[in-house]
């Protein structure tokens, strides 16, 4: 090869092979293999490790692929697939061994390094080393082992093979069994998908909201309903967040998502395979030597691991009889070096939901919207964000901008069409036809039927509109099991909670299975029913038992019968903690406040610990039954206030769910521990915020041991909670002595401000600006700031607020999207118009003036709008462009907001607002009056409220953000800001507002002030640093060396000194370490 010109680059792939036949050769010549190579955690890396067991057997032979016809001579691989024949049982380790017997491991040419029979993309997005079970079109009877087995992808058919044709894979099934299955061929799909994460596949910048394992591994469940709610294939087969919701499936990070029915009622089958604990011998990719302690020898998974980053689950760690532990390969690079002794379980999984492999996701994407079963007279509703809506509508009926008002919004089903579309029919006699897969079938309830209600009091509100209306007295309720008394004709339903009945909206319920056992606070929230406390009073009021039946204890205690009570104790004082229909007598007095039979049953020496079925004890027992006194006394007997039941409540969380504050006030009295949390990771003061219950709250804030960090299991401290509720109290009441949380972040990113933000709670988001002074433009996991979710959620109050309290309007998200972008870009902004009323949207337009606070009403005194309609995303831009927002700024995609626009006449009005803005910057500039502090949007360090317009003002001196002192503050180019006196503005590179390099720097006199640096102005630098200097060594000579604080007051004979006290205890010096003989004092 010449040097210089002509010189030509040789490939990287020639020096790969070399290296490799350098290394063959080795190894070859000297017989010694790679044996001792294998995946430990102190390899190198992968690809030193796992590349040379490739390339060779532990014998030093040349490497073979597992799943070629030389390897495999009497192979269960079918020539052919025009029919598959029945069950083949041969063993692909019973054939490895008998090829390994007969023609050893140098038959099979080597493949290319780090193949390891990976193809890359395949149909469908088949690779190797997929995990996947049995599928819809399944008929080769237990291959698998039987249903919900798992196994692996460890070859991909390809045009004119005779043994794996196109559209079929090769599946390793982890009993063993090995054979091919049909993925499209002849139109059938044997297979289901269900985890791809050993491929790589990563959903890098998503957080699974239940485990919160950043970037998920494997497929992306997203829920439809809630916003930005993502969950990993394990907590979605885990039964994580709610039933209810229908989600949506991310195959990949880049794949389009395919629209899911909810998980209600839905069958789960148990997945089976290995997992940890399973007992495992080698497979049929086993290449290790004798690692195991050889074969036939039993190991025990220890764990399912990924492998660095590059792929998940795709690797088991497993510990063998001779007491070595190593990894394996289970799906890494379509692998597979184990099979199981005996299956284990590794959780759940949901057949209907699962993709089938092999076919492309649009097919899929249309089999969910079809697989929806509709019937005339169903109850329905539409879930779906406007966005979403609008193109899942394209071919199914189309798209009119008023079908946004009826999401949300219960329908009943009038007809299906002849293409399958769903024909709604409203209260109202309006119709619309809907794509199947934009709607939820609403529960249907009978008369007799156990329901819960839902536990969320906003939700619950909304949802109550139109449906029997909500009342505060419905609070109670919430979250507790009642039954169904009436049917109306319209859907809702009467529901009976004990002595109360209300009407409820269905979309509020939730079928309860009749088995479960709804008594008190056994189930997932505390606040549960007292319908079957009272039921089982009932049936122990109606009992009729033998009078000397200790059992009717417990009867008696009911009725309050304190005299035959203290009969039969005295008669049994043995049975005095006797239980009957599992409650004991202490309970239920206690529930029911009878004093004088709980202090009989007292004197008995009964147990005030004993707890029933579900670990409650008498002291919950009062609690529930809102009986104060008899609290204070099972305390003043030695009850412990902390005892939690089997939901992990104490008596504190019972009494602060059902909203009993006498009860609150005695628990706290006896030092009820306040900090304790429930199986929700909830502290009482968590449940007092989303229940709004007043007193208790302003009761729990003042408890001295309260800790406002407590974060439930959903990552929410107590600020946090308080804002996503919306609770000004609690929010105001935390920072008064908490204020430091108020910029504390969720593992999200999401600050307080930014939960306010984005659920429009208005007052909050004041209560956070004002009196907490957050951080006005603190940012998230994705860089969003608390006025950019205000933007995207349409929440205009919000936005209004925001600004005038000095939030950034220019900065930017993750996307480079600043706020104006954002308001342009959601398509359901564009769709609302904006109401002059309120400027939200949400109303009627009912007035015929417009409020100067709202933001119709400020953009209408720009004498700019006209009399056109303007949308809510439009309105929101020119608002912002008036506050001074960059209408040219270009996000990462090089779009500026104005690029975002096809609306012309929507283009020129936001030109308008910008150019305006920009003109009254130029005209205080040019009339000499500057830009006082008064024209700024609010700084957060000082308390006065500022006005967004510019207002001709006298000059005048301001408040500096540098020194605080009163002075003629200078206006930074090109910026425009005005924060610094000329002293301190004199050095500064960057305005401190908004980071933007300063290059021009205008006194209020509209001279320049000079930065360079002179030579007079570098004297006098020079000669302060002098002077500092020679003052920092005066006091270094006259400081005592010890303490660093003290002047010198005595000085010992080796020539050191310190002051008085610190001489005190010294016998030696300090610095030269010799007795001190003599100190003599200084007089200065």
């Amino acid at each position: 090869m010449e040097s210089g010109a002509g010189y030509q680059r040789v490939p990287p792939s020639f020096f790969i092979t070399l290296w490799s036949l350098f290394i063959f050769s080795t190894s070859s010549s000297e017989g010694g293999g790679c044996s001792g190579t294998h995946l430990h955690a102190d390899t190198h890396q992968m690809n030193s490790g796992l590349m040379m067991k490739q390339l060779f057997s532990p014998h030093g032979s040349k490497r073979v692929s597992a799943v070629t016809p030389d390897l495999f001579p009497e192979t269960t691989l079918l020539p052919s697939l025009p029919a598959i024949p029945s069950p083949r049982t041969s063993s692909a380790a019973q054939q490895l061994r008998r090829r390994r017997s007969s023609v050893g491991y140098a038959a099979s040419k080597p493949l290319p390094l780090g193949s390891a029979c990976r193809r890359g993309p395949h149909r469908g997005s088949m690779e190797v080393g997929m995990r996947v079970v049995r599928g819809l079109d399944w008929k080769w009877g237990n291959q698998d082992d039987g249903e919900g087995h798992v196994g692996t992808v460890v070859e991909i058919g390809r045009q004119g093979s005779t043994t794996t044709p196109d559209k079929t894979v090769v599946v390793q099934w982890d009993s063993g069994t090995r054979t091919n299955y049909r993925t499209g061929y002849q139109g059938a799909f044997d297979l289901l998908l269900y985890d791809n994460a050993q491929i790589g596949v990563r959903h890098s910048n998503i957080i699974c909201d239940s485990c919160k394992k950043h970037g998920i591994m494997g497929m992306r469940w997203k829920c439809k309903v809630c916003f930005d709610y993502d969950l990993c294939t394990q907590c979605y087969m885990n039964n994580k967040h709610d039933l209810s919701h229908p989600f949506e499936r991310y195959e990949t990070a880049h794949s389009q998502p395919v629209s899911l029915t909810p998980r209600q009622n839905l069958p789960r089958i148990i997945l089976k395979g290995i997992f940890q604990g399973v007992k495992v011998v080698r497979g049929p990719d086993w290449d290790w030597g004798n690692q195991d302690g050889g074969e036939g020898k039993v190991g025990k998974v220890v764990d399912i691991r990924g492998w660095d980053t590059e792929s998940g689950r795709s690797v088991a760690s497993v510990t063998w009889s001779n007491g070595t532990t190593n990894v394996y390969r289970m799906g890494h690079k379509g692998k597979v070096d184990l099979k199981y002794v005996s299956d284990g379980q590794g959780g759940f999984y949901y057949k209907d939901h699962l993709p089938k492999l092999g076919e492309h996701a649009e097919l899929q994407r249309q089999e969910s919207a079809d697989g929806h079963s509709f019937q005339q007279g169903d109850k329905v509703k539409c879930l779906l964000e406007v966005d979403i809506l609008r193109q899942m509508q394209e071919g199914h009926g189309g798209w009119n901008p008023k079908m946004a008002e009826y999401i949300c919004r219960i329908g009943t089903v009038h007809r299906i069409t002849d293409r399958g579309d769903v024909r709604v029919q409203y209260s109202n006699n309006i119709r619309w036809t809907f794509h199947p897969g934009a709607l939820t079938k609403v529960n249907t309830f009978g008369v007799g039927e156990l329901v819960r209600v839902l536990d969320e009091v906003e939700t619950v509100k909304r949802l109550q509109a139109g449906h029997g209306e909500w009342t505060d007295s419905m609070t109670p309720v919430l979250g507790q099991v009642g039954k169904v008394l009436k049917v109306y004709a319209d859907g809702d339903l009467r529901v009976a909670f004990g002595g109360q009945t209300w009407t409820f909206n269905p979309a509020c319920l939730s079928a309860q299975p009749v088995d479960v056992d709804a008594n008190l606070m056994t189930t997932e929230n505390p606040n549960e029913s007292g319908s079957t406390v009272i039921s089982v009073l009932e049936k122990l009021l109606s009992q009729s038992t033998e009078q000397d039946n200790p059992c009717r204890l417990v009867i008696e205690a009911a009725h309050g019968s304190a005299v035959k009570v203290r009969e039969l104790v005295q008669k049994h004082p043995d049975k005095v903690d006797i239980k009957n229909q599992g409650k004991t007598a202490l309970q239920v007095a206690a529930h029911q406040g009878h004093m004088e039979v709980v202090k009989a049953l007292l004197q008995a020496n009964c147990s005030v610990e004993v707890k029933d079925e579900d670990g409650d004890t008498a002291l919950h027992y009062a609690a529930f039954g809102n009986q104060a006194e008899i609290a204070r006394l099972l305390l003043s007997k030695g009850a412990n206030v902390n005892l939690l039941n089997n939901s992990m409540c104490t008596a504190l969380h019972i009494a602060v769910n059902k909203g009993f504050t006498d009860v609150v006030r005695v628990l706290t009295e006896h030092s009820a521990d306040v900090n304790l949390q429930d199986s929700y990771g909830d502290t009482p003061l968590h449940d007092a915020i989303a229940k709004d219950f007043r007193s208790i709250i302003e009761m729990l804030v003042v408890v001295p041991s309260i800790d406002f960090t407590q974060q439930n299991h959903r990552g929410f401290n107590l600020l946090h909670h308080a804002a996503l509720k919306g609770n000004k109290l609690a929010t105001e009441k935390i920072l008064a002595r908490a204020r430091q949380l108020v910029d504390v972040k969720k593992d999200d990113g999401f600050s307080a401000l930014h939960l306010a933000a984005l659920n429009n709670h208005r007052d909050v988001a004041e209560v956070l600006v004002k009196e907490g002074r957050c951080d006005i433009n603190v940012r998230n996991n994705r860089n969003q700031t608390a006025l950019q979710l205000a933007v995207t959620q349409g929440h205009t109050e919000l936005v209004q607020l925001l600004v005038d309290e000095g939030a950034d309007v220019n900065m930017e998200d993750e996307d480079g999207d600043t706020a104006m972008h954002v308001a342009l870009l959601r398509p359901q902004l564009a769709n609302v118009m904006l109401s002059p009323a309120v400027g939200t949207g949400a109303t009627e337009d009912n007035s015929e003036g417009c409020s100067p606070t709202t933001l119709h009403g400020r953009l209408s005194s720009s004498g700019l709008l006209g009399n056109g309609e303007l949308s809510v995303g439009t309105a929101i831009a020119c608002f912002l462009a008036q506050e001074g927002a960059d209408i040219n700024y270009a996000n990462h995609k090089g779009k500026s907001p104005l690029d975002l626009l096809a609306d012309s006449g929507a283009l020129q009005l936001i030109k308008s607002f910008s150019e305006k803005h920009r003109l009254q910057r130029l005209q205080a500039i040019t009339c000499g009056q500057g830009l006082s502090s008064a024209s700024l949007r609010r700084v957060h360090t000082t308390p006065n409220t500022m006005t967004n317009l510019v207002l001709p003002t006298p000059p005048g001196p301001s408040e500096c953000l540098i020194c605080s002192e009163l002075a003629l503050l200078v206006l930074f180019c090109p910026c425009q800001h005005s924060v610094a006196c000329e002293e301190c503005a004199h050095r500064m590179k960057k305005c401190i507002k908004c980071q933007v390099t300063i290059t021009k720097k205008i006194r209020q006199d509209q001279t320049e002030v000079d930065c360079s640096p002179g030579t007079e102005n570098s004297e006098q630098h020079n000669l302060l640093e002098q002077l500092q200097s020679r003052y920092r060594q005066m006091e270094e000579r006259i400081t005592c060396p010890i303490c660093i604080d003290n002047h010198i007051k005595l000085v010992f004979q080796c020539g050191h000194a310190s002051c008085i006290e610190c001489s005190a205890a010294l016998k030696t010096c300090p610095i030269c370490r010799q007795t001190i003989r003599e100190r003599i004092q200084l007089f200065v």
